[in-house]
């Protein structure tokens, strides 16, 4: 094979990959493709994923009033802000309306982030430089988010854009959470009387049980807050198992019905964890 007929088969491999429409030169700025417009093994899976999770978040903006036509969508926590800029570039580019704002507490992240959105005339994204508690009242963002998304969020980041989304009152909440350790570090600390009260604690005895217990329970506390908060929830799985091991997916639709045995399951399971200093801090109930 010639070396422009493997050319030509490599580029038809990477177009095959994307949506109709959408930039290549995006996707080269964010170094999703090479300067030759190829996908490496690691891209590949990046690209697959965030695709995958632009499916579920189309379909929400969908729902919203003009099928989305002013819709905002804050993503928090952006980093890099590869999942804001695909959603801009799929969903908002074609569109008159709407606008999707950036969140990131590293202020280099924020700068290439304006300049990138700059140079390809993005021109209803911002990018703003907040921690958590000063995005909540910022002058820069509107009263009212429509979707909040937080995608790898680590650890406490994903309660910090929960805190958002409810002090925004979101339509739509999209989590991915990531490498959670708070609920697992509280664990390891009241280990020993939770193993003198119940045989539960066996679950999280050893290190790495206790690591992924936190994981696992970390999520469904989560999930109970938002219920009680007037959330519907929907968990599911990212993408498939083999293409990436931070996977769960938490969808969080407003409904406005608080409900009572969400608030109580909630309180339940911090006090039988041994975890009631959570309730000062992450799951604070009105």
């Amino acid at each position: 094979m010639s070396k422009l007929a493997k050319s030509a088969k490599a580029e038809a491999e990477v177009l095959s990959e994307l949506r109709p429409g959408q930039s290549v030169e995006l996707l080269k700025e964010l170094h999703i493709l090479t300067r030759e417009g190829r996908l490496n093994q690691d891209s590949r899976r990046k690209l697959k994923q965030v695709l995958h999770l632009f499916q579920f978040i189309e379909k929400l903006l969908l729902e919203l009033p003009g099928n989305g036509a002013d819709a905002t969508l804050a993503d928090h926590g952006a980093g890099k802000s590869y999942l804001g800029f695909i959603i801009y570039d799929l969903f908002f580019r074609a569109r008159s309306g709407g606008h999707v704002y950036g969140i990131e507490t590293r202020a280099d992240l924020v700068d290439k982030s304006r300049a990138l959105a700059e140079r390809l005339h993005f021109e209803r994204m911002s990018f703003l430089n907040l921690t958590v508690a000063e995005s909540a009242n910022a002058a820069e963002l509107p009263e009212r988010i429509d979707v909040v998304t937080a995608l790898h969020a680590c650890d406490t980041a994903t309660d910090d854009a929960i805190a958002f989304g409810l002090a925004k009152r979101a339509r739509f909440m999209v989590l991915v959470p990531c490498c959670q350790a708070e609920v697992a570090a509280c664990l390891r600390q009241t280990k020993a009387l939770a193993l003198s009260r119940t045989p539960l604690a066996e679950l999280w005895r050893h290190p790495l049980h206790t690591r992924e217990i936190g994981s696992q329970l970390t999520n469904v506390l989560r999930c109970l807050y938002l219920e009680a908060n007037g959330y519907q929830v929907t968990v599911t799985e990212l993408v498939g198992w083999e293409h990436s091991l931070k996977n769960e997916l938490i969808i969080a639709r407003h409904t406005g019905q608080r409900k009572a045995s969400a608030a109580a399951r909630l309180r339940e399971l911090l006090a039988q964890f041994g975890l009631e200093s959570l309730m000062e801090t992450r799951f604070r109930l009105s």
